[in-house]
């Protein structure tokens, strides 16, 4: 199986218990805001889990329609709107 990349499972999670829906959105979709929709828990914690390769990715969550940072990773870099992408590396 040479040339088999070894995919990665990664969680992201985000506490927003007001959220009516929540999606995650990065270089891993395209930035995609509707492709990666986010489960709700009871406690209005958001989870999903991606498999992917190794790599940096750049990523927001989408909450309600309004693109937000992960207050949980502090790794971020300026983007082009003038406001921020995390980053993670896998």
């Amino acid at each position: 199986m040479e040339g088999k990349i070894n995919k990665k499972r990664v969680n992201f999670k985000l506490h927003a218990p007001e959220a009516r829906d929540v999606f995650l959105a990065g270089g891993f979709n395209a930035w995609n805001h509707e492709d990666n929709p986010m489960n709700r828990n009871r406690n209005g914690t958001w989870k999903t889990t991606l498999s992917l390769a190794p790599g940096r990715y750049e990523y927001r969550f989408v909450v309600d329609g309004q693109w937000r940072d992960d207050p949980g990773n502090p790794e971020r870099t300026p983007n082009e709107f003038g406001t921020f992408n995390s980053i993670i590396l896998v």
